[in-house]
């Protein structure tokens, strides 16, 4: 398991728990033992199922989970996922973090499929982004995997992305991609460089410049996206960004652009309803 998703729980814990929950450990003894089912009250994907597994073993490793349905699969009202056993102490300790978890990555995955399918036939993917919740990207992301969407950059770490910001700190878009090419020399890293474009002059001027293997159109319209990919000809891959809605992706995929990010996957989605309760 990813180290940051266990520090992760980790930490949810102590949010929550604190020096203990107390209503818990005052109204249940010790040694009562119970079981709980997940069940499902809204249709959508299922997401976070490997990740509850983890935080109930993290929480009392000698907790049972069955598990009937799993990651990625379509579920409507009334679907019990899982039914997990144990300490009624540790059912009720772990219940609402799990809950928090499989709410978000399922209402994830979710709208991720929602665009997936309204992608069908075309060539185009669609990406996450970095509007992600602090500290909850691997979940969040992980669960646009689940969802059949494609993750773009984990972080600032993992690829070069030269937004408008660098560019215009930097001078300019050849000293930016000059900059980034000797640093990646001189450290000896493999990173994918992307340049976000504005305008078909900045477009143009990274055409002429070359050195790069993907190009962000951000804020163009469908029939500029279309001229623009015609004007990189296959040469770099290309990405739209940028107030795309749902009901335009369609008019997007068929510039025949490959990605398109979205940052309505992530950061402003509405949790899978579900609960947790005593069998």
């Amino acid at each position: 398991m990813n180290e940051l998703i266990g520090r992760l729980i980790d930490l949810a814990f102590a949010e929550d728990i604190g020096d203990g929950d107390h209503t818990t450990l005052s109204s249940i003894p010790a040694t009562a033992t119970g079981k709980s089912r997940l069940l499902i009250k809204e249709a959508g994907v299922l997401a976070g199922v490997e990740i509850a597994k983890e935080i109930f073993h993290r929480f009392d490793p000698a907790m049972k989970v069955e598990v009937f349905i799993n990651d990625g699969a379509e579920v409507k009202p009334g679907d019990i996922v899982m039914v997990v056993e144990g300490k009624v102490q540790s059912l009720l300790q772990t219940e609402r973090l799990m809950l928090n978890v499989m709410q978000r990555m399922s209402g994830i995955a979710t709208m991720t499929r929602h665009y997936v399918k309204q992608l069908e036939g075309t060539n185009t993917r669609v990406l996450d982004t970095r509007k992600t919740t602090p500290g909850m990207r691997m979940l969040e992301k992980e669960a646009v995997r689940i969802g059949g969407g494609v993750n773009h950059r984990i972080g600032l770490f993992d690829m070069i992305l030269l937004k408008d910001n660098h560019v215009d700190f930097a001078g300019g878009i050849d000293k930016a991609i000059t900059r980034v090419r000797e640093y990646l020399k001189e450290k000896g890293k493999d990173l994918k460089i992307e340049i976000e474009v504005r305008n078909f002059d900045e477009l143009q001027q990274v055409l002429n410049r070359g050195g790069v293997d993907r190009i962000m159109l951000d804020n163009f319209s469908p029939a500029d996206t279309r001229k623009a990919v015609e004007m990189i000809a296959g040469r770099y891959e290309t990405e739209s960004s940028g107030g795309i809605t749902f009901d335009t992706l369609r008019d997007y995929a068929g510039t025949g652009v490959d990605f398109i990010s979205a940052g309505a996957l992530t950061h402003s989605v509405k949790g899978l309803d579900m609960s947790f309760k005593a069998v």
